[in-house]
Formats: C-alpha cells, structure tokens, sequence
C-alpha cells in the first residue's frame, strides 16, 4: 500500500477509544477541581404512627421530607404565603383577632400572618411534633426559627385536630390548616379525621361565625370541595404555584366560609396566581327545602325516584368546567346504578 493511501485511511477504533478516554479524563480532572456542596442531613425524627420526617439542608437552603418525599423548602414558599394571605384577608384592620395556624413547618405562613395583624393580634401554632419546635428554633433561626419569640405567638405542642375539637378560650377568626400533603394523602394517617365530617364539625366549633378556614393542598382535591360543601360551608379554589418562576400553578388553596353567611367575594390578590373560582355573585338557584333528600351531584330526588334536572345556573365558587364535570360523573354513577339493579 502506498503511503498516500494509508494517510487517507480511518482512524482505528482502539484509537478513537484512547484519544475518547484521555478527554474524559481530563473533564473529570476539571470538573473535580471544584467541591460539591453536600445534601445533609441535620435531623430526623419518627413520628407517632412510624413515618420518618428529616431536616436537610443544601447549599444555604432547607428542606423537610416525610418517607424520603419533600413535604416543603425555603425554595417553594408562593404557595404558604397565599394560604395567609387569603385565610387574613377579612382580619386587616382588626383589633385584636385571634388565628390559629395548623402545622409549624418552616414557618413561612406564620410570618406572613404576622406582617398582616397588627399588635393585639393572637396567633396560635399547633405542631404535632416538638422536635419541629426544636429544628425551627436550633437550625432555622435564619429563616423563621425567630418568630416564634414574637409575644403574639403561643405554640401549642397538640394535634390540631385536638385543638379545635377541645377548645379552650375564644373562638378564632381564622384557622390555615397546612399539615398534609393532600386532604386525600396524609403525613400521620389520623389526619384523614380533618377532612371529613369529624374534622369539619371540629373547625365550625373553633371558628368564629364570620371566621375563615383555609386548607393547603399540594394538588386539587374536587371530592373534598363537595364534601366540605356539604358540611356547611361556602367553598372557594385557588391555585397556587410552588415558586415565582414555576410554569404551572399545581398547589391548591380552599377557602371556607359557613353557609349561614353569605359567600366572600373572590380576590385576586397582588403578585399571587390566579383564583380559579367561578363567579362571586351570590347563587340564583331556589333554595332546597328544609329536610328534602338531595340525590348526587346535589339534584334534588323526587319522590318516585325520577331523576329531576339540576337548575342551569353558575355556581359561585366552583368554575363551569369543574361544575359540568362534576355533574356528568353523578350522572353516570346514578345510571350504572340503575343498571346494576336492572
């Protein structure tokens, strides 16, 4: 072979092999030379039905997890700021309202509370677990381990479902319950008394008439709309992002109001996400009468069982969409009925 058609030749492949791991070597030489911030662990602990809740921090920030799931951080804060935000919102102006806050986490919520009530305000915070009193206070003075010293604030080391149910003193004006990642997936599995009728006859006995309550959720939950709804209260949905710069707003706030006062008007609150309720005009439907079973989807049943079409009208906090579907999925439970019996 000559040497002008050699030097035309493809490279071989053990060659290209070598010259693909000295490059290698050289970026992971390069990219060695500078440290890598550690994801420490500063605590843990067991709760009371097993689950495993750790303290971690990371390059100046900080995160709880349950199970090795992130329950929250000092990076996603939008949506524990709405949750007062919306459950304050009737208090501004207020002499001396008293508010309860449910879960102590990294206290975000607790310190917009504060910045919203003024000086005679009191703030109760009931968190299951002292050893979170003690992270906030030990490891977190930097982000809102301090406020727990504000001379308005009383942490009450209790079950908050504990609290309202055995209430000692006054009624509250506003009750922001963050203690879960959903009303449907709980971090203690006792939590689930919260969201139902138990946890919804507790909150009417804690809260004042025109108090507020206000529920985080990590995602939407339409079966607990219905089902707080059906408990007595005017239900409202807000959708929240995890942070300023998040794409989507997948966080949910539920605003609660007793029916026996008629529904608070929607805001939109400055640099929040939009409310996803409906209209916040009062609904123009005739009342139900009083002891008349009310079928699925809250049709009345008349009394040969005939279904009756629900009236047309748009519901004050629950947006068209929501409410067609809602009404559509009652609608082909009510017929699989009919034919299961057939």
């Amino acid at each position: 072979m000559k040497p002008l058609e050699a030097s035309k030749q493809a490279p071989r492949r053990t060659d290209s092999l070598r010259w693909l791991v000295a490059r290698l070597s050289r970026v992971a030489l390069y990219v060695g030379s500078f440290p890598m911030i550690p994801f420490q662990t500063l605590a843990q602990v067991r709760s009371p039905d097993g689950s495993m809740i750790t303290l971690h921090e990371h390059d100046g920030e900080h995160y709880i997890k349950h199970n090795g799931r992130q329950l929250m951080s000092t990076i996603a804060t939008v949506s524990e700021l709405l949750l007062a935000d919306l459950g304050c919102r009737e208090l501004q102006g207020m002499a001396k309202p008293r508010i309860l806050i449910g879960g102590l986490g990294l206290g975000f919520t607790l310190k917009r509370v504060l910045e919203l009530v003024g000086p005679g305000a009191v703030v109760h915070v009931s968190e299951l677990l002292p050893e979170m009193v003690q992270w906030n206070r030990e490891f977190l003075q930097g982000v809102n381990g301090n406020l727990l010293n504000d001379p308005r604030v009383e942490v009450l080391v209790k079950d908050v479902f504990k609290v309202m149910r055995n209430l000692e003193g006054e009624r509250y004006d506003a009750i922001l319950l963050d203690v879960d990642h959903t009303p449907s997936s709980w971090v203690q599995a006792k939590n689930y008394r919260l969201y139902d009728r138990a946890g919804f006859s507790a909150v009417h006995q804690a809260i004042k008439p025109h108090g507020l309550v206000a529920y985080w959720s990590a995602g939407e939950e339409p079966e607990f709309v219905q089902r707080l709804s059906r408990s007595g209260f005017h239900v409202q949905s807000y959708e929240a992002k995890a942070h300023e710069t998040a794409k989507r707003a997948v966080h949910r706030i539920y605003l609660g109001t007793a029916k026996h006062l008629p529904p608070v008007p929607a805001v939109k609150a400055a640099k929040t996400p939009k409310a996803s309720a409906g209209s916040s005009k009062p609904d123009s439907a005739r009342p139900r009468s009083a002891g008349r079973p009310s079928g699925p989807g809250g049709r009345p049943s008349s009394p040969g069982g005939r279904r009756r079409e629900a009236p047309k009208v748009r519901h004050p906090f629950i947006s068209p969409q929501m409410a067609a579907g809602l009404a559509a999925k009652a609608r082909r439970k009510e017929e699989s009925r009919g034919a299961s019996k057939r």
